[in-house]
């Protein structure tokens, strides 16, 4: 996958406040995301409609607030852990509401995708996470692929899920590894989380468009 990922500080000019990393981790992730469903479409699966491409999107996206989720669990508490997804998970929904504005007219689109962030929590939190390898397991692969394919015209769907799972995932899912180090996130920021930094109490399910 040939993305150039870009942040707003050079290597010499590390010190920036975690919700300027998480805003850059969020752009980025929109990136791969928009060239991950490109790769769908250069697939010739069937995506007749924009509300499709939309849907696909918000299946990377939310897979993506999952993978961040898992990525960073060993290295900070609960309740910071909680609150940095939730900052997370509304950047991408900044993302979604504008850019699905753009692809369908005026509308709010935020709503619906946090519920299904939420629908996507239930789901994913049955599925394994391979600790050794810090990548997803095949479960949490399974769920994803399954995800997209139930999206995409049904003649597609099984020869899609295998796909998904076996080549596209793991080619974005370490471009997003990678992303995340590269704003600093697993290295140096997690670990210097101040919970009265983000308020952990606003969750998904009370984030409303503005």
């Amino acid at each position: 996958m040939r993305i150039r990922i870009k942040t707003k500080w050079s290597k010499e000019e590390r010190e920036v406040s975690l919700e300027d990393a998480v805003s850059v981790l969020a752009f980025n992730s929109w990136k791969i995301g928009m060239q991950t469903l490109l790769e769908i479409e250069n697939e010739d699966f069937q995506i007749d409609t924009q509300q499709q491409r939309i849907e696909v999107i918000e299946e990377i996206m939310a897979f993506m607030i999952q993978a961040l989720d898992r990525i960073v669990h060993q290295n900070i508490n609960d309740e910071d852990r909680a609150a940095l997804i939730s900052l997370y998970a509304k950047k991408v929904a900044d993302h979604v509401q504008d850019n699905a504005r753009d692809f369908s007219g005026p509308g709010d689109y935020r709503t619906p995708f946090i519920n299904k962030l939420n629908q996507r929590f239930e789901g994913y939190a049955v599925t394994k996470w391979n600790d050794d390898k810090d990548e997803p397991g095949f479960s949490m692969g399974r769920e994803f692929g399954t995800n997209i394919a139930n999206v995409l015209g049904p003649k597609d769907r099984k020869w899609a899920l295998d796909y998904i799972q076996q080549v596209l995932m793991p080619e974005f899912f370490a471009l997003f590894k990678k992303t995340i180090k590269s704003v600093g996130l697993v290295e140096d920021k997690i670990k210097d989380v101040d919970s009265t930094e983000l308020d952990s109490r606003h969750v998904l399910l009370r984030d409303k468009p503005e």
